[in-house]
């Protein structure tokens, strides 16, 4: 992946595997017919895929700050590195292979939210795809631009159309902020469950869905029409403007129409998978000093400190969310030295396997895509 001149979309060649290449659903077909080159309407972005060197050393150095400071300087305060550490070195195998299997299986959910949101595309290039993505995403400070090509290259690579990948790019982006927004409701519901809910997340929860209702209802005034998207645009002026360009497109409000439902349980499923992550990681590393702690309490931390993914300081969240998570967890009745190694072992296990896998796929496609050039050179 550190050579970007492969990152230009080519067309798939007749002999690559079938099952790479995506089953033509009406939606897909619909955005993708009537020509053999793009127009100017549903043409790819041409988004460059070199990131700005001085945006990623500022990046980077914003990142190094933001990281010491917590976890030399926040974490601490809630527990001791040596006893969690102790603790983590305790976990018995059957924890350590539930573990595992926990991790297999967020792996394994985590294409489908994509898949759910571009017409055509199969589970093993949608895995391809999403798994290189979170890889960049995950580790590159202010990574955006060549992860938004990235998209593009990959997805027209296995032959879906600009139109098509345009709109599961942009509902893509869509859901996982409803979802962000959604969960903190949803963990003050499930803190109902343990009889322990102060005011303070009550009020989180009502905040939470204020603002649901509100996007909503924004959401579906941009997709109404395209004379009411201008309107919203207009109202917003130029903050809301470049989204409502991309929402007025037709292709979208397919895509929603038609597969809105499974799009949002598809993006829960990875949600609640991540969260099965932490559980076990709870439960491997507390013992008898987290048998007492409940599974929804444990889900209420974990959903509010997603809130923490909407600062912008460091790639993926690492350090903020893990400084709200542990302080949630000791707020709920967990022990502070269970709470720091429950977190570090969820934020390891989660974390460093799924890169791992994002690397890997993403030199599996750019051998890929030498073979189809040569092929065609040939």
């Amino acid at each position: 992946m550190a050579d970007d001149t492969n990152l230009e979309p080519t067309n798939e060649p007749a002999d690559e595997p079938a099952d790479d290449a995506p089953a033509k659903s009406p939606l897909a077909s619909k955005a993708s017919s009537g020509s053999t080159a793009p127009s100017d309407s549903t043409a790819m972005p041409a988004t460059s895929a070199k990131l700005d060197k001085k945006k990623t050393i500022i990046g980077a150095i914003v990142t190094i700050i933001v990281l010491a400071i917590v976890f030399a300087g926040i974490i601490p305060k809630f527990g001791n590195y040596g006893e969690a550490w102790a603790s983590v070195q305790n976990m018995s195998p059957g924890w350590i292979i539930a573990l595992g299997v926990s991790v297999i299986v967020c792996i394994l959910v985590y294409p489908l939210a994509f898949t759910a949101a571009v017409p055509g595309l199969k589970y093993r290039p949608g895995f391809v795809i999403r798994q290189t993505v979170y890889a960049i995403t995950s580790t590159v400070p202010a990574g955006g631009a060549v992860n938004l090509a990235l998209q593009y290259a990959m997805l027209f690579s296995y032959g879906t159309s600009p139109a098509v990948a345009t709109a599961g790019i942009a509902v893509t982006s869509v859901w996982s902020i409803f979802i962000s927004m959604a969960l903190p409701i949803l963990g003050v519901v499930s803190l109902l469950f343990t009889g322990d809910v102060k005011a303070s997340y009550v009020w989180i929860g009502l905040l939470g869905v204020a603002i649901i209702i509100v996007m909503v209802i924004v959401f579906w005034l941009i997709l109404r029409s395209e004379k009411s998207a201008v309107k919203v645009g207009h109202i917003c002026d130029r903050l809301a403007r470049p989204v409502t360009k991309r929402m007025e497109k037709k292709g979208i409000v397919d895509v929603v129409d038609a597969h809105w439902l499974w799009i949002t349980v598809s993006n829960f499923l990875v949600t609640f998978t991540q969260f099965l992550i932490l559980y076990v990681a709870i439960l491997a590393v507390g013992g008898t000093r987290a048998s007492g702690f409940s599974i929804f309490a444990a889900f209420g931390a974990f959903a509010i400190s997603r809130l923490a993914t909407f600062i912008p300081a460091t790639p993926g969240g690492l350090g903020t969310v893990d400084a709200a998570l542990i302080g949630l967890l000791v707020a709920f009745g967990l022990d502070q030295n269970v709470a720091l190694a429950a977190d570090l072992v969820w934020r390891m296990a989660s974390f460093v396997p799924q890169v791992l896998v994002g690397v890997c796929t993403g030199i599996w496609w750019r051998i890929r895509e030498a073979r189809k050039n040569k092929l065609a050179a040939a």
